[in-house]
């Protein structure tokens, strides 16, 4: 009866703390009578009636004084528990002073002894409760027991506090020296501070040796889970049934005790650190966490095997019923047996019988609570043995336990005090992150999170406990995407890039250096389920990575390939299952489109140069990294996304910048300076040429190129023939432009053809159609289809020859008298050479140098401008007839020979600075003569484009035996013609 009494005082001082604790209430409490004293200056603005405020105020008061001041069991002890009327004095009852005093102290001994204990179950809730009838015996009583109260004082160092509801802790000697004043004047000071010396020890104490707590209770809640499995997996055998319902209960009841230790240690600690103020460390919130965990995964075992257990739980309260029915029979014979009779003695048998009745039928709180009290008188008179007293009290606790099972499991497991300590959160998914391994214990944090949300139910108002979810579901979500997933996407995003670029070097990705974690633990977790929704760690990871791979593709097409690997490498090493992109021509490795290029072709000639054997386009100084190149492959794509019409377009495009080139072109030759130097040249040339075995001087050619840097320097220090050097070779870098539009084609028809079987015979689907006698609609396919074949077959075989035109449009214009002044061009020709070699030895040599700013190392449209100008000017016999390069060959073998005989002349005087500068001036000169051979190839090989790869002589004769073919033929066949594009007529 005392205990149930200490359960109520229990209460009652849990709600005057959770309304002390409460500081919102009160401040609302106070606005609220605030706003009351505004109503009585005006109570027809609010609608109340005048003579209702003052009943109301007094109503307020009431319930403040009652409810609000923390006055609750306070109200409840100084209560009037004499009669008035002359009837019972409670207070002048010594009999029950002492019996109640007795109880006091026999519930003391109870719990004093289980306090801080392995097997501790709720002593610490009943050391409360003593507390609170000590309070009440002295109220009623006025007297104290200065040793009992020093006794309750000195469990203060076992237990410095406790928590009695989610935040809500209690300290008991706050509540003996408030409660009791009187009392407290009688200890000394030393011994009241010692008191609050050693809650600061504790949790000290407590703070370093929770590592090592976790450890424990990690092996012992392991090996615990491990026995339950065991155990409940395996059938119960008829012949050792007694001990294996022994054992389950065992476990069971282990399971709790290390449920009930967990949960009071994460509770203590963290409500003390809230109530002292006092900054938890790192360590520690892990510590607890991991704790945290320890629980809800005693809980999910319970949970997880809850039809096995329900089915052992009522087995096992049957036993221990015929366990303590054993030991109640053995005590009623001794009874019975003893001849003397007494009224006690009646009540005791009464009592015992009232038990044996009780237990025979279901294990309810109602008929325990019977057996209990039963049992409280059926014990006295010595009708129990010592030895038979004790197993029959740990039977009953069993059952108690057993028959609440749940419910206590429940209420030691549940983590709602938690919502008072979110700030943990943070830190304990950060330690998540960096310990990838323990992926799997976010289940149990998220299951202990979840426990919040029943007390928030609880609210009154709808609109409230809404409110109240909407916000804690949002502030937990932003925690878990800021702390965890969006570190997990940007983290596997750039493990994915790294690894894709890893030839680059951008990071060190030494393990042994930089230590590695396997993030893919995340993503075999099973979603975890938080109020309405599924957190799938692997669906949002994906998300993130398919959304920033589908957007960045967008902005950078050429890039589909990068993240195409990306995806497969996230598959193969995270076992994510991406999407694919599905973008438009994200398979056409494009570089820079046609089309783009045909509308910007002034600027691509001068930014890109040209290789005329791998046919390719390589851009000349760039911002980035890296330079851009173009080839036939990225051509014949653009020409595949654009349709081969796009290819008469860019050759007209082609001929109009020819046209504004050839302008210049024209001026230039015209100049008086440049004209009357070519002219004195030629003049020259005729009068040596017998003298100097038909070879054009290099001397003459340096001389010209001195010459015309003497008629003046741009600011970027070129003279008028680099200007007409470049100039030659933009227009050369159109025609190589040409020469891959239609190479490009021929690929991409080529490409479009090959799954035509046989290209010499080809149906005619149109005939075979009429002969179906199928529908009009069928017969126009066929013809389409008939009409693709047809050019596809055609372009593949031949293709236009662009280049026939662009010479054909020109030449006759460039043949004119009015442009007598071009016939000179040829003569120009050795000096633009000589400019350009000397050019390009430059470029190359600064690929050596740091700074690379004008280096190169290609730049055939030069060569390409030459063939084509002297094929429009029809001059490759005069050009030839100059011998230029055997010319430069002759000079500078020469001079490389002197050089030699010099160094071997000058070896016998071993004068070492002497003869490096020789070999330097050897190096030099063979570096000349192997750049002029380059240049001749190319341009040997660019007069083969323009079909003027032959000498004037054998074109003579060729022309001489198709004149007699055509006179000899009978010209019965059909006359060929040939159509020029309209676009450069």
């Amino acid at each position: 009866m005392y205990e149930h009494l200490g359960e109520l005082l229990t209460v009652l001082l849990t709600l005057d703390e959770i309304i002390d604790n409460h500081v919102t209430l009160k401040d609302h409490w106070t606005m609220y009578k605030r706003l009351l004293k505004s109503v009585h200056h005006n109570p027809s603005k609010f609608g109340i009636q005048d003579e209702k405020l003052k009943p109301f105020e007094k109503f307020l008061l009431k319930l403040e004084g009652q409810l609000l001041d923390g006055m609750i069991f306070q109200a409840c002890i100084e209560q009037q528990f004499d009669s008035l009327n002359g009837g019972i004095s409670v207070s002048k009852n010594t009999t029950f002073a002492e019996e109640f005093a007795h109880s006091i102290r026999s519930i003391f001994a109870n719990v004093e002894a289980k306090l801080g204990e392995p097997s501790e179950i709720d002593q610490r809730d009943k050391y409360v409760g003593i507390c609170g009838l000590f309070i009440l015996h002295f109220q009623i009583f006025r007297t104290v027991d200065k040793k009992f109260y020093k006794s309750l004082l000195d469990i203060c160092k076992k237990v410095p506090a406790i928590t009695l509801t989610a935040n809500i802790i209690w300290f008991p000697d706050n509540f003996l020296i408030h409660k009791m004043p009187a009392a407290a004047k009688l200890l000394d000071r030393k011994s009241l501070q010692a008191i609050k010396i050693h809650r600061d020890t504790f949790l000290q104490q407590k703070a370093q040796s929770l590592t090592k707590d976790v450890q424990s209770y990690y092996v012992f809640v392991s090996s615990w889970m491990m026995k339950m499995e065991s155990m409940l997996s395996k059938e119960q055998r008829m012949d050792t049934f007694a001990e294996d319902l022994t054992n389950r209960c065992n476990v069971f009841i282990q399971g709790f005790l290390y449920a009930y230790s967990i949960s009071t240690i994460i509770k203590t600690t963290m409500n003390l650190y809230m109530s002292m103020q006092k900054p938890m460390t790192k360590t520690s919130v892990k510590a607890l966490c991991r704790l945290i965990e320890l629980l809800k995964a005693i809980e999910h075992m319970f949970y997880r095997r809850s039809m096995v257990v329900a089915d052992s739980v009522s087995h096992i309260t049957q036993h221990l019923q015929h366990q303590a029915l054993n030991s109640i029979s053995v005590a009623k014979k001794r009874v019975i047996s003893d001849k003397k009779y007494s009224e006690q003695r009646l009540d005791v048998l009464s009592a015992l019988v009232l038990a044996e009745n009780t237990l025979n039928g279901p294990s309810t709180k109602q008929r325990r609570l019977i057996v209990s009290l039963a049992l409280s008188v059926g014990t006295q008179m010595k009708t129990f043995k010592d030895e038979e007293l004790f197993p029959l009290q740990v039977v009953m606790k069993k059952l108690d336990i057993i028959s609440e099972l749940r419910e206590r499991v429940q209420a030691q497991c549940d983590c709602c005090f938690l919502y008072w300590h979110r700030a943990v959160f943070p830190i304990y998914l950060d330690d998540v992150y960096e310990n990838a391994v323990d992926a799997a214990r976010l289940h149990y944090m998220f299951s202990a999170l979840r426990d919040c949300v029943p007390a928030m139910m609880h609210s009154r108002h709808l609109e409230s406990h809404e409110l109240l979810l909407d916000c804690y579901d949002k502030e937990i979500m932003d925690i878990l995407n800021e702390h965890l997933l969006d570190k997990l996407c940007k983290e596997i995003e750039k493990d994915l890039r790294l690894s894709v670029h890893t030839h680059l070097k951008l990071d060190d990705r030494n393990p042994f250096k930089v230590g590695r974690k396997d993030l893919a633990l995340f993503f075999s977790l099973n979603p975890i389920r938080f109020f309405n929704r599924f957190i799938d760690i692997r669906a949002y990871v994906t998300h993130y990575l398919d959304k920033t791979f589908y957007n960045l593709t967008t902005v950078a097409l050429h890039d589909w390939a990068t993240y195409s690997e990306m995806r497969n490498l996230a598959t193969q090493r995270y076992g994510l299952v991406m999407t694919e992109a599905h973008l438009p021509s994200q398979t056409l490795e494009q570089g820079l489109d046609v089309l783009e290029i045909m509308r910007n072709i002034h600027i691509f000639v001068s930014r890109y140069l040209y290789n005329l054997n791998n046919q390719i386009f390589i851009e000349r100084t760039s911002n980035n990294k890296h330079l851009n190149t173009i080839n036939i492959r990225h051509i014949a794509n653009s020409i595949r996304t654009h349709g081969t019409g796009i290819m008469n377009t860019t050759v007209n495009f082609t001929y109009q910048f020819l046209k504004k080139k050839f302008y210049i072109f024209s001026q230039f030759m015209y100049d008086e300076h440049i004209k009357s130097r070519l002219i004195k040249d030629i003049r020259f040339f005729r009068e040596i040429k017998d003298q100097n075995d038909h070879k054009y001087p290099f001397d003459r050619a340096e001389k010209f190129n001195r010459g015309i840097r003497k008629l003046g320097i741009t600011p970027e220090g070129q003279s008028y023939l680099d200007q007409f050097r470049q100039l030659i070779s933009q227009i050369g870098n159109a025609m190589g432009y040409i020469r891959m539009i239609r190479s490009g084609g021929l690929h991409c028809s080529s490409n479009a053809i090959r799954f035509v079987p046989d290209l010499e015979d080809i149906v005619s689907f149109e005939e075979l159609v009429k002969e179906e006698g199928l529908a009009e609609e069928t017969l126009r396919a066929a013809r389409h289809l008939d009409s693709v074949l047809s050019d596809h077959t055609r372009n593949s075989a031949e293709g236009t020859e662009y280049f026939k035109m662009l010479v054909d449009v020109f030449a006759p214009e460039f043949r004119r008298p009015k442009n007598i002044h071009l016939r000179n061009f040829y003569i120009i020709v050795p000096p633009l050479t000589l400019n350009f070699v000397e050019h390009s030895i430059s470029c190359k040599e600064k690929l050596n140098k740091k700074n690379k700013i004008g280096a190169a190392f290609t730049d055939d449209g030069f060569a390409m401008g030459v063939a084509y100008t002297l094929k429009l000017l029809d001059q490759y016999q005069e050009f030839d007839s100059l011998h230029w390069f055997q010319s430069v060959r002759e000079k500078y073998i020469k001079e490389i020979r002197a050089v030699a005989k010099q160094q071997n002349v000058q070896s016998t005087s071993q004068d070492e600075k002497l003869l490096q500068t020789m070999n330097l001036t050897q190096k030099r000169l063979e570096v000349y003569l192997q750049e002029f051979e380059l240049l001749y190839f190319s341009l040997s090989s660019a007069r083969i484009f323009f079909r003027a790869d032959k000498t004037a002589a054998e074109e003579n004769q060729e022309k001489k035996e198709k004149e007699e073919e055509t006179k000899t033929s009978n010209g019965d066949g059909p006359e060929s013609t040939v159509s020029v594009d309209p676009v450069v007529k």
